[in-house]
């Protein structure tokens, strides 16, 4: 199984065979949760994001058209609980740890790890990398409890966001926490905190008061992260500031999972009201960024970015949020 190019220098894809369209879960096929169902721990610390309407999109000329940001226009989306921050370890180790669930990474038995995070060890003993973007490195054994390799753990980063975890495994653990993953209008609406047509979560600047408001890539990439905003790799889920709805991290860090299919027509087909696509795609939404993005080749921190990938992808920069309607 030789993994192939991905347009994106900070998602990879998978290449193993999956369906032609990618199917929602039974169990979530009315979209719906209940706030009867989900976990009390997880639960107590989610924020209610009103419904309302917004803006949605960019017709920015510095975004990716190819992706389908635009155009921009004016959606509605109904009352729903967010968390405010990314899974954690710690959260997904209580999943794992009741239910014996083993992730897409682990039946694999590879995920993508980025070279300059893996030991040399780890370096030495890679004979794959994707075609296009070679600065991802096929590692054995990488999974979400060993983000590095087989030689490293999660140990000190119970507080950091899971990855190396699928859309389905996403799903998975909606399935045991009573959750679900967010729409694309669900998150980038709350992704956005109130405020209207701005590049960042936080507003026009990518920095404030000369602070760094995101972990993101600084430096020359893929070759030289000089870590000015505190981090290398993942960052804790509660770094940095929260934007007007008490949200973390609703940009760089990790790429999150949506529930949406992937399609660059989205903004043209789509309803104006909670809208989903459901159409045949083989690839599912991903939305902020990551730690690995950087102006020079992949600016996707942008709140309207967007981009796809495989369901069963995993990587050391991609986990997910939750939702209940």
């Amino acid at each position: 199984m030789k993994p192939s190019k991905n347009g994106c220098c900070c998602s990879v894809k998978r290449n193993s065979a999956i369906a032609a369209t990618v199917q929602l879960p039974n169990h979530h096929a009315d979209l719906g949760t209940s706030v009867e169902t989900v976990r009390p721990e997880l639960l107590e610390r989610m924020v209610r994001i009103e419904g309302g309407t917004f803006v949605m999109g960019t017709n920015d000329l510095n975004g990716f058209a190819s992706d389908g940001e635009g155009p921009s226009r004016i959606v509605e989306v109904d009352s729903f609980l967010m968390s405010p921050y990314a899974v954690t370890n710690r959260d997904f180790k209580e999943f794992v740890k009741e239910t014996g669930y083993m992730t897409e990474a682990e039946q694999f038995g590879w995920s993508y790890v980025f070279e300059l995070l893996a030991s040399e060890k780890v370096r030495n003993e890679v004979q794959r990398v994707p075609y296009g973007v070679p600065w991802w490195l096929v590692v054995e054994g990488a999974c979400w409890h060993r983000p590095e390799g087989r030689d490293s753990s999660i140990e000190g980063r119970e507080n950091h966001p899971v990855v190396h975890v699928s859309w389905n495994d996403a799903l998975a653990y909606c399935s045991w926490s009573g959750t679900i993953l967010p729409t694309e209008a669900q998150w980038e609406y709350a992704a956005r905190g109130g405020l209207e047509g701005k590049t960042y979560v936080w507003g026009n600047e990518l920095l404030l008061d000369g602070e760094h408001q995101c972990n993101i890539w600084q430096g020359r990439f893929p070759t030289e992260n000089t870590a000015e905003d505190g981090y290398a790799g993942t960052a804790p889920v509660d770094a940095y500031r929260p934007n007007g709805y008490g949200l973390y991290n609703m940009a760089g860090n990790v790429w999150e999972w949506c529930l949406d299919r992937f399609t660059p027509r989205y903004h043209e087909i789509t309803e104006t009201c909670n809208p989903l696509f459901a159409g045949m795609s083989d690839k599912v939404s991903m939305r902020g960024g990551s730690y690995l993005c950087h102006h020079s080749y992949c600016n996707r921190y942008r709140v309207a970015a967007r981009t796809g990938n495989t369901p069963d992808s995993s990587s050391g920069n991609c986990g997910f949020r939750v939702v209940v309607r």
